[in-house]
């Protein structure tokens, strides 16, 4: 094989590794189908799966023309310099150089992202983060169930998925990001810059969204509102956990011309890690969830991904034994958290923040603890507590539960946030598509269920409804 030949295949090899391995990614979208389909009730079944196709081709478009662009250009902002762009003299200096020739090529008009055989790359990398800022604002819709607007949610999961997120990408993910080049960043596997960015986010949204009708008493105290389909639901968990082994994968770097592996930062590691740890995490997480929760299905199956996400930040840098400590201590603690939300008036219908938002901001802290001292790039702070903690809180507050309260509440202002009472009672698949998901039971038993079902909310509405509810 001669020298052309075999540069060529090393180019393909990274090619067609990012390639599928985005293509695997997709499985966690057909996971968020089953799984949140399965946990709403019938007469919203259809409506919840549709939203989810909806966060595909809206945060996708959006992703295209700005948040691309954004993940790129925002790295050095506003600590060491300025948001990248047309306007920005790549001879600045020698960073602004280097960062520059990576801005120029995620303009949407950028010709690497057009059929182009000189640029092989670009393109895959576009579409792994497109499928990182999709699975993002995916993690959103899941608490909000039932009865978010759909204008509403497609907003927010723009804000989110191809905003907030990709700026704390850009920041505490980007090898230019002041998060890794002034405090040491470490989250190899988006602990923080994913999961707690989205969990937060959505704790913000659901204080303005309120409960479902029916969800809470007259005292305040909860009710359960189960899943129609718990089996379904469980599936598209083990489709998300498969999905989130190629989301991993992703996060390594191997390029043309590279002799070893590594992490964004540059740091070394193999794919085989990746392997291992996610499997004693999502294996230790659901047995911490199962003790936890007392064998609660949803509960247990769920502490699989709270395991994985407990261990995300670190999974290059920890031990085996201390992956299955970490994670199950993470599953352990998150049905706690689930049902602490709860007891607050906060109706997170699948559990979102316990898993993503406290587990994402434990796995990002636990670099800090338990990888303290590890060292980085020529320059770069090796890892730390307070490396960690500032740059993490930055993630959940600022990029997180600020921006999602503040486009909830003004959504809710508008009046444009939540369904009308009537709508919701009678499930949103009539009234945002004029179809049931299974319309049989018009001819069968289960009309009377269901009936009975809706009859039974219709009275429960006549309570005090919550501070969070429209008129």
């Amino acid at each position: 094989m001669n020298a052309e030949a075999q540069e060529f295949l090393g180019t393909f090899i990274s090619e067609s590794y990012y390639f599928y391995a985005s293509v695997f990614m997709l499985l966690i979208h057909a996971g968020f189908l089953a799984y949140e389909g399965g946990a709403s009730r019938t007469k919203n079944v259809l409506a919840t799966m549709v939203k989810n196709l909806l966060t595909l081709s809206s945060v996708g478009l959006a992703f295209f023309f700005f948040g691309w662009w954004v993940y790129n250009a925002f790295p050095l902002f506003p600590v060491s310099g300025g948001i990248l762009g047309p306007w920005t003299n790549p001879a600045t200096n020698e960073t602004v150089k280097a960062a520059m020739a990576v801005v120029e090529t995620s303009y949407p008009w950028s010709p690497a992202l057009a059929p182009n055989t000189a640029d092989h790359l670009t393109g895959v990398f576009f579409f792994a983060f497109a499928l990182f800022a999709m699975t993002t604002a995916s993690i959103l819709s899941g608490a909000l169930i039932e009865r978010v607007k759909i204008g509403a949610y497609i907003i927010m999961s723009i804000v989110l998925g191809s905003f907030t997120w990709v700026v704390a990408a850009a920041w505490g993910w980007n090898p230019f990001g002041w998060f890794y080049t002034a405090f040491g960043y470490h989250d190899f596997g988006c602990s923080a810059v994913v999961h707690g960015v989205s969990g937060f986010f959505t704790l913000g949204v659901l204080l303005n969204l309120g409960p479902r009708i029916g969800k809470y008493d007259e005292r305040g105290n909860p009710r359960p509102i189960l899943p129609h389909n718990l089996p379904l639901t469980m599936v598209g968990l083990m489709l998300i956990f498969v999905g989130f082994y190629a989301f991993l994968a992703a996060c390594l770097i191997f390029l043309p011309g590279y002799t070893r592996e590594t992490t964004i930062y540059g740091t070394p590691m193999t794919l085989a890690s990746i392997g291992v740890n996610t499997t004693l995490a999502l294996a230790a997480g659901i047995i911490g969830a199962y003790i936890s929760s007392k064998a609660d299905p949803f509960f247990t199956i769920s502490g699989g991904l709270a395991g994985i996400i407990s261990v995300g930040a670190g999974m290059d840098l920890y031990h085996p034994t201390v992956v299955i400590v970490l994670a199950f201590f993470g599953a352990f603690l998150m049905p706690k958290v689930a049902l602490f939300i709860e007891k607050l008036g906060i109706d997170d219908a699948v559990g979102a923040f316990g898993v993503h938002g406290f587990c994402g901001l434990l796995g990002s802290l636990a670099v800090g603890v338990l990888a303290t001292g590890y060292p980085q790039g020529e320059g770069v702070p090796v890892t730390g507590f307070i490396g960690q903690l500032i740059p993490t809180l930055i993630c959940v507050i600022v990029l997180g539960f600020i921006p999602g309260y503040a486009t909830s509440w003004l959504l809710k202002k508008l009046r444009l946030l939540r369904v009308p009472r009537d709508e919701e009672i009678a499930g949103l698949d009539i009234a945002d598509l004029g179809v049931e998901g299974y319309p049989e039971y018009s001819m069968n038993w289960a009309t009377a269920t269901v009936t009975a079902q809706n009859r039974a909310e219709a009275v429960t509405g006549r309570l005090e409804p919550h501070p969070g509810m429209q008129e």
